[in-house]
């Protein structure tokens, strides 16, 4: 006779291997995110310096908010990136 797995089995086991990685991202994930996170703070920071009134100068308008939106764009593909 020759021994063969149902594929109750097959299932069974393939499902206990995808419960072993219980966490949602790998750790690859989990850097980009960090690296997103320093934009972000970056750019508000860089918001911040700009020495016009009510930061209507090129620090506060432009640069700032486009390194902060860069980290929101780095965090988004952090989220959707497989592991």
């Amino acid at each position: 006779m020759k021994p063969t797995s149902s594929k109750k089995e097959e299932v069974l086991e393939s499902s206990t291997s995808a419960n072993n990685s219980s966490l949602p991202f790998g750790k690859g994930n989990y850097t980009i995110m960090l690296v997103g996170l320093a934009l972000i703070i970056i750019g508000f920071i860089i918001m911040t310096l700009d020495k016009e009134e009510f930061g209507f100068g090129f620090l506060g308008l432009t640069l700032g908010p486009s390194i902060a939106f860069l980290g929101f764009m780095v965090e988004i593909y952090a989220t959707l990136k497989k592991k």
